[in-house]
């Protein structure tokens, strides 16, 4: 028998948030590692949920509020080996891959700062992430004023000259 779910993340005002699967306690430490040396600037608080053992949530980061905050939404999710990650001043462009290289890291399911949905599969033997929604469906095309808006935008927050 499997029940699914959705859980809703909540992203504090001005953050982004990761969430991935990871297979190893290790990788609580190797995620700050990655975190930190990222960049000074950059705050940031993330969880692990083991899936085995003591099966605890594990948590590090910079930053006390987002620490609590990855602590509370790992928490809602309850997914063994899965890991959140909650960003201020930064973006998950500026680590994502540095987070993609981490040996431990199996996927990324989503990586926003748009409403997140989390979709889980729970079973008798556990929990689990079956994929994520990310914001809202589209409703039109893009027109040449938006795509103006776009390459605008870009440059605004430094990603282009």
């Amino acid at each position: 028998m499997v029940e699914l779910k959705t859980i809703e993340i909540e992203i504090p005002k001005d953050c982004n948030v990761i969430l991935g699967q990871t297979h190893f306690i290790k990788s609580i430490f190797d995620l700050y590692e990655t975190l930190a040396e990222s960049g000074t600037a950059i705050k940031f608080g993330v969880a692990f949920s083991e899936a085995s053992g003591k099966r605890l949530i594990r948590s590090e980061g910079n930053d006390d509020e987002l620490i609590k905050h990855a602590e509370k939404e790992s928490l809602k999710l309850a997914c063994g080996h899965t890991f959140i990650i909650f960003l201020k001043d930064g973006y998950p462009i500026n680590v994502l891959n540095r987070i993609k290289s981490v040996s431990e890291v199996c996927n990324i399911y989503a990586a926003t700062a748009n409403p997140l949905s989390v979709v889980i599969a729970e079973t008798t033997s556990g929990r689990g992430v079956l994929g994520v929604i990310d914001g809202e469906p589209p409703l039109g095309l893009e027109s040449e004023e938006d795509r103006q808006w776009r390459s605008d935008f870009i440059r605004k927050i430094g990603y282009k000259k």
